[in-house]
């Protein structure tokens, strides 16, 4: 069997950003913690497992103030392109959409989800111009601590509406859809980013999400 190809498209939570303590102080987990690093050691060497993760990156919105360039539908089409064909693509957004500065609802983001998965299907970057396999996920709910708290003021009541919203756009896009919020917790350093051992537990249970595929 050819090699195949999981990229996954995500935010900081994808990125492996550590919880942070300060403002502009941003560390990495190693690879090897990374729910993505997991996830590619359990699949073993027949899967290339792309870790697409850009901390702050949003839905479909330019941030004011972290850049234009945090658009996740600006990026989605050329990393796509630039990767294809793509076999599987896992999507975790939503979390930035939070943040009080771009005073979107639940259900707007919940439409923003919409309008990834439609781009995607009109990208055709699965094998043969298909569409890839899709894996949504809704991001854990968020908590309003430590400085990140003033930046996502009003967002973790929001957070806990997503997964019932993300799940309804996914099942109609035909997506596989698993809850982020049922397998682990945000840190209660930064209320955003996971510890180690939630990436952990993220990536032996898509482990077998993705395994799954192929008996769907």
């Amino acid at each position: 069997m050819p090699l195949r190809t999981l990229l996954c498209y995500g935010d900081s939570n994808t990125h492996g950003t550590r919880p942070l303590t300060q403002p502009g102080v941003l560390e990495r987990f190693g690879w090897d913690e990374r729910w993505t690093g997991v996830l590619a050691r359990g699949l073993g060497g027949d899967w290339r497992v792309i870790e697409e993760g850009l901390p702050a990156r949003t839905t479909v919105h330019d941030d004011p103030i972290d850049g234009h360039h945090k658009n996740g539908l600006t990026y989605l089409r050329p990393c796509l392109e630039s990767q294809l064909p793509v076999d599987v693509l896992l999507l975790m957004l939503g979390t930035n959409d939070l943040k009080a500065r771009l005073s979107v609802t639940p259900a707007d983001i919940a439409s923003a989800l919409q309008v990834l998965l439609e781009e995607i299907k009109r990208c055709n970057a699965g094998p043969d111009g298909a569409t890839p396999r899709l894996i949504v996920m809704a991001p854990a709910p968020i908590e309003e601590v430590g400085f990140l708290g003033e930046i996502f003021a009003g967002g973790a009541a929001k957070s806990r509406q997503l997964a019932a919203r993300y799940r309804q756009v996914a099942e109609a896009q035909g997506a596989t859809f698993v809850d982020a919020g049922e397998i682990t917790q945000v840190s209660p350093v930064d209320g955003v980013h996971f510890e180690a051992d939630q990436h952990r537990r993220l990536g032996e249970h898509l482990l077998g999400v993705v395994k799954g595929l192929d008996a769907a």
